[in-house]
């Protein structure tokens, strides 16, 4: 047998590619007589189209299409993975900064962009509503048009929806002491290296897109139903994303390409600048107000949770992310009565989306910076006040989903060991700590098929998409020890929809639980086939033969599976097919549509020193620990991990992206729009997992790789607070932030003080 990949940190598949410049993204694709295109947009957020004239712009040499809403069918088709209110080009009103209205598309990139600034547009600027509160008024304008949503009954407000959870009577409840406050996150962009980019060609009787998409047959499904083509007519190319963070999973720009290039007749090509995906994709910010209440041992007795989230002009899939975020927001806590409220709220800002963190992180940055100031108010140890309401394993503790599947004191423990919690931090320092649970997928179907060649060689076939996360190298170790194989004898081929089955997306961690079950269950399909094959050969009963780990055992003889298989299909040679499916069905009745196939958990501890004179924080130390199920790569969950908190300190120490009274965005792009940069990471990082093999995944694994960006920000923030006495709570922790609290603090010693209600 080959020596075993599962649980070992084999070298990357692909990664040689990745750092040596040679894999090709779709924005290194240029396919012959293509055209490229370029986004005619506003400077303004909202505004009445009145006129558009596109003469001067189809004058420029070069220039082959000027596309407006005019030149769409009509209506205009609209879409989304929610509800479909989103336009294929802005008509009639532009409804966020940035909004296209018109493209272009030339024989240059040149000549494209010289057309948008000939593209002539008579508007009138509206008013626009940039802020929860200023969505919330009830003069406020309306985002949406009322008849984008029939029967709706918030259709008149720009609420899109609002979701009620919980259980017990939080009002009858009795504590002695409720801890309250509210807490803000704000808007960021994902930021992945990669551009958004986008190419569509006329392809026979059917259309062909390459697309830096998570979710490539979700998409086949939106560019079928708004071409009014069957499936098998739309092929999606779908190369390795650089980077997705939730950004990619779904259409932005792929169906308008592919109306240009079925109008054109041609190619069209899309990149779209940093800037412009600033003004693409974000994640939702968030107002939430935390009321908790407490035993004076420090037991939970209720929580009370109203969240609003300020989605954008468009539902993507925020709503969603409002949804399953809010639904986990008291956390991994046993608590006999919970109400949790939340919104999602229509703006005219950039439509939001999926986010590493699906939602959470905002509500967790409220719980457990709550839970912090609680500890405080109760004279109880942080960390003591935490371990005393975790929940144990298999308590439900949310009634009727998933009961708790791993032993999470034991992350929160290690964190603790290995940030030093219990002795004194060297002076001028302070320490904090924070837990974060995130649910992964409720539903899922995810389908592959394994080719066992004839010299032993194996071929996985995947419709995952690779962003990063090491997919590749996951299903490859498993089909290696399964089969026997040796790891750089595996090929692992996705992002082609005409080639690979369906998966449902690539998100919520799920890929190593539904995609790598969906393998393993490939593979044993082999298994089974070589254990009749071997039976053949010898012959025996077919009882008589184990087949597992790559090996065929026939008594007390051992077999390499390869030597079965090549005996067993002769001189004229052939394979043997796997088929994997993995599937988890919706639960109609469950507020989410099913149940967590598992949970994330991570433990974040940091030590911080801050610089009174300017209010800098700098990270001395870090602690991440998350409880994984099964380590099948060691060192992939430990980069996925380290990489989660230093995108998780963006948000908590300097991302966040500002507006002017016109709603423009005012810091578009890498120079005013900071994110960590290797001066920013904490002098000293550790990560570390805990393993009991309790997760649903192959091997016993759970999904990971969102849960250590999860509790970074409440982490940071009780360690400013440990090192100075100053609560805040709004993001991001910047330097005039801290140094505005600490001024404030020294004026007024109590203003940082939390709110803390004596309820006897």
């Amino acid at each position: 047998m080959t020596d075993p990949c599962v649980g070992m940190s084999p070298r990357r598949v692909g990664g040689r590619d990745r750092v040596t410049g040679r894999q090709a993204y779709v924005a290194d694709i240029h396919l012959d007589d293509v055209l490229h295109a370029k986004l005619v947009s506003l400077d303004c957020a909202r505004a009445r189209i009145i006129t558009v004239d596109t003469s001067a712009a189809l004058a420029v040499p070069g220039v082959r299409l000027v596309m407006t809403a005019a030149d769409l069918p009509q209506p205009v088709p609209r879409f989304g993975p929610q509800f479909q209110d989103r336009p294929v080009l802005a008509a009639g009103e532009t409804h966020y900064h940035g909004e296209p209205l018109a493209a272009i598309a030339a024989e240059t990139k040149d000549a494209a962009e010289e057309a948008t600034r000939l593209v002539r547009i008579e508007y009138e600027e509206l008013p626009a509503v940039f802020t929860i509160a200023g969505a919330l008024d009830p003069m406020a304008p309306l985002v949406q048009d009322p008849a984008l949503r029939p029967g709706d009954r918030l259709a008149r407000s720009n609420v899109l929806r609002e979701h009620h959870y919980g259980w017990g009577d939080v009002d009858a409840a009795s504590a002695d002491v409720v801890v309250e406050g509210t807490y803000a996150f704000p808007m960021v962009t994902q930021f992945a290296i990669e551009p958004h980019g986008f190419i569509a060609a006329p392809d026979s009787d059917g259309i062909a897109v390459w697309s830096s998409i998570q979710h490539p047959n979700w998409l086949q499904r939106v560019i079928a139903s708004l071409l009014h083509l069957p499936l098998a007519k739309v092929r999606i190319f779908a190369p390795d994303p650089g980077g997705g963070f939730g950004g990619k999973q779904h259409a932005k720009y792929e169906p308008l390409v592919a109306f240009m290039a079925l109008r054109a007749g041609r190619p069209v090509r899309l990149v779209l600048t940093l800037e412009e995906t600033f003004q693409a994709v974000r994640r939702g910010a968030s107002e939430i107000h935390v009321r908790s209440g407490f035993r004076s041992d420090g037991g939970l007795v209720f929580r009370d949770i109203e969240a609003n989230y300020l989605i954008g002009a468009y539902a993507d899939i925020a709503d969603r992310t409002v949804a399953k975020g809010s639904y986990t927001s008291n956390g991994p806590y046993r608590v006999p009565a919970v109400r949790i409220v939340a919104r999602s709220i229509l703006s005219h800002t950039t439509p939001s989306t999926a986010f590493r963190g699906f939602g959470n992180p905002q509500q967790i940055w409220a719980v457990e910076s709550n839970m912090d100031e609680a500890a405080r108010a109760l004279g109880i140890d942080p960390l003591a006040l935490r371990l005393q309401n975790l929940a144990h394993p298999g308590e439900a503790f949310i009634p009727g989903d998933t009961p708790a599947d791993g032993d999470w004191a034991r992350t929160v423990e290690r964190a603790a060991e290995l940030i030093g919690w219990g002795s004194p931090p060297a002076p001028g320092r302070g320490r904090g700590l924070a837990v974060g649970l995130k649910s992964g997928p409720t539903t899922g179907l995810s389908n592959s098929i394994v080719r066992l060649l004839a010299d032993g060689s194996v071929i996985v076939y995947a419709g995952t998409s690779d962003m990063g996360q090491g997919a590749r190298t996951i299903f490859a170790q498993i089909a290696a020890d399964e089969l026997g194989a040796p790891l750089d004898w595996v090929t692992v081929v996705m992002g082609d929809t005409a080639v690979v089955p369906y998966d449902q997306q690539t998100s919520a961690s799920r890929s190593s639980v539904f995609m790598g079950n969906s393998i393993l269950l490939a593979c044993r399909d082999i298994q089974a086939k070589i254990r009749a094959m071997a039976a053949r050969l010898e012959p025996v009963d077919e009882a008589a033969v184990v087949v597992e780990r790559g090996e065929v055992r026939i008594g007390g003889r051992v077999t390499p599976i390869r030597d079965v298989l090549v005996r067993g299909l002769g001189r004229l040679g052939g394979e043997l097919i796997g088929i994997g499916e993995m599937r988890k069905e919706a639960e109609p009745e469950h507020p989410l549509g099913g149940t967590a196939a598992f949970f994330e958990f991570n433990c974040t501890a940091v030590e911080v020193e801050v610089d009174r004179e300017t209010g800098d924080v700098v990270v001395a130390r870090h602690v991440t620990v998350s409880d994984v199920g099964k380590a099948m790569n060691p060192i992939q969950v430990r980069g996925q991990d380290e990489g989660a908190a230093i995108m998780g300190l963006g948000h908590t120490l300097m991302e966040h992206i500002i507006h002017d009274e016109a709603g423009r965005i005012r810091n578009l792009g890498a120079i005013d729009y900071r994110i960590p940069t290797s001066l920013d990471l904490p002098l000293r990082m550790e990560s570390d997992f805990v393993e009991n093999a309790d997760g649903p995944g192959p091997y016993g694994a759970k999904g990971m790789s969102e849960g250590a960006l999860l509790c970074v920000a409440p982490a940071v923030a009780a360690a400013v607070h440990d090192a100075t006495g100053v609560r805040i709570r709004d993001l991001p922790l910047s330097p005039e932030r801290v140094w505005r609290a600490l001024h404030d603090a020294a004026e007024s010693p109590d203003a940082g003080a939390p709110e803390a209600i004596d309820a006897r």
